[in-house]
């Protein structure tokens, strides 16, 4: 059987469509799926523990992602895990009392922001702060609590 430099051409443009594909899997996968900047606004939250939260963790609200972590640090003054979060502007009706929680997707998976959304008329804005926020459920000290407390009551 010979090989034609048609069929040759074909093998390499069929090559190269899944390497191109596999490509756009990893970006979608990464969370590098945009290659360019959307337009963004910035709002900042503070928890007591942030937990495994991570720069790119999702941000959602009623279960769509509305936006990503930019940032995390900690505040040396208010011992607490400064958020900030770049919200996509089309979700710019968020109300000024907002409440943001650190959760995990199943049992073990990512953690990310959720935001819940209060009944005030006014709205937050670009560089917005989030007052309200639950902290992340640590897996291992809720067990640990859960284990303490059952020892305690064995004892009586």
């Amino acid at each position: 059987m010979q090989h034609t430099s048609t069929q040759d051409t074909l093998v390499g443009l069929f090559v190269a469509a899944g390497i191109a594909g596999l490509f756009f899997l990893s970006f979608q996968v990464s969370n590098l799926s945009s290659f360019t900047q959307q337009d963004t606004y910035t709002l900042t939250a503070r928890f007591e523990n942030s937990g495994g939260l991570k720069v790119k963790s999702p941000v959602s609200a009623a279960g769509v992602k509305i936006g990503q972590v930019s940032g995390i640090s900690f505040d040396p003054k208010t011992y607490q895990s400064v958020v900030v979060m770049k919200i996509d502007s089309q979700y710019n009706t968020l109300p000024d009392d907002t409440t943001a929680s650190v959760f995990t997707a199943g049992l073990l998976g990512e953690q990310y922001v959720s935001l819940e959304p209060g009944g005030s008329d006014a709205f937050l804005k670009d560089n917005g702060s989030i007052d309200i926020t639950q902290p992340a459920i640590i897996l291992e000290k809720a067990i640990g609590q859960f284990l303490f407390k059952s020892a305690s009551e064995e004892k009586k």
